[in-house]
Formats: C-alpha cells, sequence, structure tokens
C-alpha cells in the first residue's frame, strides 16, 4: 500500500484513495463530501458514460429518433441535436443504454445485443480506470488539486483478478492509491436488494455469470426469450450478483487494501472524520 502506516497516511502531502465496493454503500456520498472539501472527484461511472460510451449512448438516442418521421428529417438536416446530459449524480443515459434482456414489448433487448452492450461496458470500464493515473496527474497540475478520490463502480470486481499480485488494472491502481473496500453488513445487503426490487437497474456482470443466470432464468421460468420480463430478470439475478461479487470484493480488500464498513462510512461529516477513519484503520491492520 502507498500508506504504509497511519504516520505515513497522515502525513502525505497529497492524500489518493479509491473507494470500491456495491453501490449504495456510500462511494459517491463521501466522494462529494471531500470534494466539497478540495479533493478532486474522478467518477469511473462517469467516465464511461461521457469518454467510452457517450457515442453509443448519444446512437441510441439517434436510432429511437431516426423512427419519428419529423425527427427524422431534422437529424437528417442536422436542425437538432441530440446528447445524454450525464452527471455525476444522473448516469440514467449510461443505465438506459445498457437495458435489459428480455421482451421488446416491455423495453427488453435481444439477449445477444444486450450481451454486445456489455462488452463495451467491460472495455469502457477497464480504459476508464486505468485513465485514472493521468488524471490524479491532470489534476494535480492543471487544477492544483493535491488529494484526489477515485469514485469507482460498483462492477470493478467484475474486470480484475483479485488473486493475481500482476493485475494489469490492481497493480498500477495500488501504486498510486490507497485501495479502501466499503463492506455492507447483511441488513444492508437486505436494503439493496430491497431498493434493487423497488428500481431495477442495468449493471454490468461477467459474461460468464450472465450467461449461466440467463440459462437457468430461462429454464426456471419455461419462458422463450423474448418473452421474459426484463425487470423480473434483473431483480432475480441481483441477489446472485451479490453473491458473486462479494469474495471478489473481500479479495481485492484483502491483497490490494483495506477494509471499512459501511456503519464507520455513516458516520462521517467532514474530511478529517474520513482521514481519521483510515489512520484508524491502518493503525489497526499494523495491530
Amino acid at each position: 500500500m502507498i500508506y504504509p502506516t497511519a504516520a505515513d497516511w497522515r502525513g502525505a502531502d497529497r492524500k489518493k484513495v479509491l473507494l470500491f465496493g456495491m453501490s449504495g454503500l456510500g462511494k459517491t456520498t463521501i466522494s462529494n463530501l471531500l470534494r466539497s472539501g478540495g479533493w478532486f472527484h474522478y467518477s469511473v461511472d462517469y467516465r464511461i458514460g461521457t469518454r467510452y460510451m457517450g457515442e453509443h449512448i448519444a446512437d441510441n438516442f439517434k436510432r429511437e429518433a431516426m423512427k419519428v418521421p419529423l425527427l427524422r428529417e431534422l437529424l437528417m438536416t442536422d436542425s437538432v441535436y441530440i446528447a445524454s446530459n450525464i452527471t455525476f449524480d444522473n448516469l440514467a443515459p449510461l443505465s438506459t443504454y445498457m437495458g435489459k434482456p428480455g421482451d421488446p414489448a416491455r423495453l427488453g433487448l435481444p439477449f445477444d445485443e444486450y450481451m454486445r452492450r456489455q462488452t463495451q461496458h467491460r472495455a469502457a470500464e477497464i480504459a476508464a480506470l486505468l485513465d485514472t493515473m493521468p488524471f490524479i496527474e491532470r489534476a494535480h497540475d492543471l487544477y492544483g488539486y493535491d488529494h484526489f478520490v477515485c469514485d469507482s463502480g460498483g462492477s470493478i470486481c467484475e474486470v480484475v483478478d483479485p488473486e493475481d499480485p500482476n493485475d494489469p488494472i490492481l497493480k498500477p491502481l495500488s501504486e498510486n492509491l490507497l485501495m479502501v473496500w466499503i463492506k455492507g453488513s447483511e441488513a444492508h445487503t437486505a436494503e439493496l436488494i430491497r431498493r434493487f426490487d423497488r428500481a431495477p437497474k442495468p449493471m454490468y456482470y461477467q459474461p460468464e455469470f450472465l450467461h449461466a443466470a440467463w440459462a437457468e432464468y430461462l429454464a426456471l421460468t419455461g419462458t422463450a426469450p423474448d418473452k421474459i420480463d426484463p425487470d423480473a430478470f434483473v431483480r432475480w439475478t441481483y441477489a446472485r450478483a451479490l453473491a458473486h461479487r462479494q469474495p471478489r470484493y473481500e479479495a481485492m480488500a484483502r491483497n490490494w487494501g483495506l477494509t471499512i464498513t459501511a456503519e464507520d462510512v455513516a458516520r462521517v461529516r467532514s474530511v478529517a472524520d474520513f482521514e481519521d477513519l483510515i489512520a484508524a484503520t491502518l493503525e489497526a491492520r499494523a495491530r
């Protein structure tokens, strides 16, 4: 770790942290708090949705607009401009593009198209994670930020091998930032599932996991692929995804960084609170 001890962390002129864990446990909340306290906030999901998936998202909007005669005419004459309004706090354009497989009458995608977009997201996420390092220097040299927080997506564990000491993503990240896992309890997991049931959203998963889940769900329901309820499938998949991701997060924290709990994060009210939490965690690790 780039800060082996609490003293190293407290004395660092430039503090650099990457937060990882399931969506909904506080990564973005803490990142926003640090940003308000003078840290540079690098959002991996925002980078994915703007730099690497932006054209795919806009083209999808245009494809739908071309089905409307008036909009088609305006687009063909460059009379209108269509783009996503993605922000740190509103990643809906990216989620909408990712989509869900199933019945097209319920906005579902053919499974092959769904997997094509998953593949695009994987490449985009890897590129956005590797962009972290140049952004550290860009934030410092261009904007004068000493401190840096990388707000990673929940699917970071799907694109790395935490047991490989030479993993091409984790190795450079850990050499430049302190890797910090925000770990949820069983109660948090249950709440995340309840929240997801109310508003199921697209997510990225490893292709092997998705192919297995899709085949199992088709066999379980006996439903044709183009009649599957997209929301029902992603709800069914989500709890399995949490179980699939948990040991991967644990290995990332064990081999590459630290673990803090979502309860600890909920008590953070200031930059000083966060810095104290990291210092205390480093001290506990040393013991």
